[in-house]
């Protein structure tokens, strides 16, 4: 029924001249499939193509702010964070950590998965450019959200436990960073083809050892590290995908550190078959 009175639509100008919604008018979200998104993003992970990887979470985020799907941008973000860590991107990724911890005040998360995910990101990305101090209190926030959650994942729990303990050996806390490496392992276990992750924290737990007791006096223990990485590595039942190549090649140089050659051509090489195949 028409009252006679002006109304916001029938006056204002649009936000934006591509779409028709005029100021004072609540928009209207129009959210991004997260889904679809971080199934091609794992497609060109898969490849090593970060290129189109970013090209990708961009032209998405775009899309996400002119929907005004805040849930969907928070995705995306977190998705940015790590790619922008992987490249060794500081600025992108402190950007996008900045404005996730905003979305996470907007959104009124705080003690649930997606602030447990957002959190480990950050922390993550702080440890990755040498910020430990910060990575350390943005993990404990980690741990504050996960342990309000009634049932937290252990594959999530156990990222969060062996990014932590990395940080922790970083700050020269070994004590306690073998302590959460090891909460690590008891989580991966648990997890479907967790054995890669278990792989990755055996070769930290040994870098761990080798900077608190010395190259000579850690040998013994790295070297039986290292054969129990290798080992998770060549499990037969892990799928050779993508996801295998990415583990392979950032495995490779621990192996070729200490002395492990034979080992660590060998990862390469599965790396640049799959990549080489897909």
């Amino acid at each position: 029924m028409d009252d006679g009175y002006l109304k916001p639509e029938d006056y204002a100008e649009p936000r934006c001249l591509l779409c028709d919604e005029p100021y004072g008018v609540t928009p209207e979200v129009k959210s991004v499939p997260q889904g679809r998104i971080i199934d091609k993003m794992n497609d060109y992970m898969s490849r090593g193509d970060y290129d189109g990887a970013q090209r990708h979470l961009l032209y998405w985020l775009d899309e996400a702010l002119l929907g005004h799907d805040k849930r969907g941008e928070l995705m995306i973000r977190n998705e940015l964070i790590g790619h922008f860590r992987k490249t060794g991107n500081k600025e992108g990724a402190y950007e996008n950590a900045g404005i996730a911890l905003k979305l996470l005040d907007e959104l009124g998360f705080s003690g649930d998965r997606s602030a447990g995910v957002t959190y480990i990101n950050i922390a993550t990305a702080y440890n990755a450019f040498g910020d430990n101090e910060k990575s350390i209190e943005i993990f404990s926030k980690a741990l504050s959200a996960f342990e309000q959650m009634p049932q937290p994942e252990p594959d999530l729990l156990g990222g969060l436990y062996n990014n932590m303990a990395l940080t922790l050996s970083s700050l020269c806390r070994y004590d306690e960073a073998l302590e959460y490496f090891g909460k690590a392992l008891d989580c991966m276990k648990k997890v479907k083809n967790g054995e890669l992750e278990q792989a990755i924290t055996y070769l930290n737990m040994a870098d761990t050892y080798n900077a608190s007791l010395g190259a000579e006096s850690a040998e013994s223990k790295v070297f039986d590290l290292l054969d129990k990485a290798y080992d998770l590595l060549n499990t037969e039942s892990v799928p050779k995908d993508g996801y295998y190549a990415f583990v392979c090649e950032k495995c490779a140089p621990s192996f070729s550190f200490y002395g492990y050659f034979a080992a660590a051509e060998e990862l390469n090489r599965k790396a640049k078959e799959i990549y080489e195949r897909d």
